[in-house]
């Protein structure tokens, strides 16, 4: 997994991260720590660039949903509790009523796209295919 960032001006200043290659138990923590850096150091609005990303696993969604509770300044839930953090994940994605305000998804390839899909993530994630939009909406 390889991942740069960029801070850009918008409304806000918004970060973006862009990960190549696939999201999964390999690196998923690597993803969480970088963005806990950028948390720690200021950024409040991330976007997610996934042009590049060509798989996620679910330790991949575990990244997605520990990276949004850290940008409201919760602590992530455990993602060594197994199948206890996925039902916890899951019942918050259930549940959500808005999408996530300070982190959003620009351009999933299309199997990635599926699997957030597939397990309500473009529910609580807003998923742009506009760069510009998509910083705009910060």
């Amino acid at each position: 997994m390889e991942i740069r960032t960029e801070t850009v001006p918008a409304n806000v200043p918004v970060t973006i991260m862009y990960l190549q290659g696939e999201l999964d138990a390999s690196c998923y923590l690597e993803v969480t720590e970088a963005a806990q850096k950028l948390i720690s150091a200021g950024t409040n609005n991330l976007l997610m660039d996934l042009s590049a990303m060509t798989f996620i696993s679910s330790s991949g969604l575990v990244t997605l949903h520990s990276i949004a509770m850290l940008l409201r300044g919760e602590q992530p839930l455990d993602p060594d509790s197994g199948w206890d953090t996925l039902g916890a994940i899951s019942d918050e994605v259930e549940s959500s009523e808005q999408f996530e305000p300070h982190f959003k998804l620009l351009n999933p390839q299309p199997q990635v796209h599926r699997a957030l899909t597939v397990t309500g993530f473009d529910r609580i994630l807003e998923i742009f295919v506009d760069r510009d939009l998509a910083l705009a909406s910060f």
